[in-house]
C-alpha cells in the first residue's frame, strides 16, 4: 500500500469554532495529522508527499465537482473579508440563507453565509493552501492506484465529505473522496464511494445524486438526532439517472461495533449489486466511543474488524481519511484498521 500526506495541510489551522453557542477549540487541526501519522509509523508505514499541491490538472478536476464561484470564494474570501471594517481574523459567517436565497450576493459577508453552511468552517489567512494540499493528497492517492500501486491511502485534513458542489460544512471545504472518485472515473467506467464515517457524507451525496456512474453509500448516525441533520435519510436514493445509486443506512445514536458491522455488511451487499470497477473508501474513525464528537461506541478492535471486512472487496480501493478527532486512541484506531485491512 502506498500512503500519501502533504505537510502543507497544516496551513489550515483555525483553532476554534462555534458549537452550541460557545466558541470552542476545534478538534479539526494539525494535531489530527500528527496522531494519525504516529499510528501509521507504529506499523512501519511511510507517508509519501505529493509532488504538487496546485496544478491545472487539480483545478480542472475540482471544477468538475464544485462550482466556479465556490472555488473562487475559497481562494479569495479571506483577503476580501479582512478589508471590511472591524472584520475578524477568521472568516466566520453571521447570516445564512435559511430556506434558500433568491440571489447570489456580491458582499463578502453574504457570500460567507451562502457558502459556509455552518459554523465549523472558519477560514484563516493560509487556509486555502492547506485545503488545496488536502485535495492534492487525495488526487495523488487515486493517481497512484491508476498507476498500478494497488490500494492507496490519503491522509487528508481538513476532511471533505460534507463539502458539496457550492458549500463547505462540518470542517470540510473540498470533497476529497469525490475528487478521488473523479480521478478513478478517468480509468474506470463505474466507481463506488463507501463512506464509513460517523456522519453522513451529505456533500458527496449531493455531488453525485443525479449520476449513475458513481454509486454513493453512507453508514452513519441517524440525522434525526445528529449532524448533518438535514440529509442522510434512508429514503434519499438519488434522482433522475442517479435513482437507486445512493444508499443511506442510518443507525441509532450510540450504536456499537456489532450494529456497525451488521450495517456495513448490508451496505457492501448494495455496493456489490452496482458492480463497480474501483472503490473509494471514505474512512472515518470518529465512531470510536471516546471521539469528541460522540455519536457511536465502537472500540479500537472494531476498526480492525471493519478493515478486515473492507479488505475483502473485490475492487481496488483508495482510502481517503475523513473524520476521527484527537483522543489518545486515534492513532491506534487507524493502526487497527490498517492491520485489519492488510491482514496482519
Amino acid at each position: 500500500m502506498k500512503l500519501f500526506y502533504h505537510p502543507d495541510q497544516a496551513h489550515h489551522a483555525p483553532g476554534a469554532f462555534l458549537v452550541r453557542g460557545q466558541l470552542t477549540s476545534s478538534p479539526e487541526g494539525p494535531v489530527r495529522a500528527e496522531l494519525l501519522t504516529k499510528g501509521l509509523e507504529s506499523m512501519g508505514l511511510v507517508l509519501h508527499e505529493p509532488e504538487d499541491i496546485d496544478s491545472p490538472r487539480l483545478r480542472s478536476r475540482l471544477a468538475s465537482i464544485h462550482t466556479p464561484r465556490y472555488l473562487n470564494f475559497l481562494e479569495t474570501i479571506h483577503a476580501r473579508w479582512r478589508e471590511l471594517p472591524g472584520a475578524s481574523e477568521l472568516v466566520i459567517p453571521n447570516i445564512h440563507p435559511c430556506g434558500g436565497g433568491h440571489h447570489y450576493p456580491r458582499h463578502p459577508v453574504g457570500q460567507a453565509g451562502w457558502h459556509l453552511h455552518d459554523m465549523a468552517c472558519p477560514i484563516g489567512a493560509d487556509s486555502f493552501r492547506g485545503i488545496l494540499a488536502s485535495a492534492a493528497t487525495a488526487q495523488a492517492a487515486a493517481e497512484a492506484l491508476i498507476g498500478g500501486h494497488g490500494t492507496t491511502y490519503a491522509l487528508c485534513r481538513p476532511p471533505g465529505h460534507h463539502a458539496g458542489p457550492d458549500r463547505a460544512g462540518g470542517f470540510c471545504f473540498l470533497n476529497n473522496s469525490a475528487l478521488a472518485a473523479t480521478v478513478l472515473r478517468e480509468r474506470f467506467s463505474r466507481v463506488a464511494i463507501l463512506d464509513v464515517d460517523l456522519h453522513h457524507g451529505n456533500g458527496t451525496q449531493d455531488i453525485f445524486y443525479y449520476r449513475n456512474d458513481v454509486w454513493t453509500g453512507s453508514l452513519h448516525v441517524d440525522p434525526a438526532d445528529f449532524y448533518p441533520f438535514f440529509w442522510g435519510g434512508a429514503n434519499e436514493e438519488g434522482m433522475g439517472e442517479g435513482l437507486g445509486t445512493n444508499v443511506n443506512l442510518p443507525l441509532p445514536l450510540g450504536s456499537d461495533g456489532d450494529a456497525f458491522l451488521e450495517a456495513l455488511e448490508a451496505l457492501i451487499a448494495r455496493l456489490e449489486a452496482f458492480r463497480p470497477e474501483a472503490v473509494v473508501i471514505a474512512l472515518g474513525l470518529d465512531a470510536h466511543r471516546d471521539d469528541p464528537l460522540a455519536g457511536m461506541t465502537l472500540e479500537t478492535q472494531d476498526f480492525f474488524a471493519v478493515g478486515k471486512r473492507l479488505s475483502r472487496l473485490a475492487q481496488p480501493a483508495v482510502l481517503v481519511q475523513e473524520g476521527g478527532y484527537p483522543t489518545e486512541h486515534l492513532g491506534d484506531n487507524l493502526a487497527a484498521f490498517m492491520n485489519g485491512f492488510s491482514g496482519s
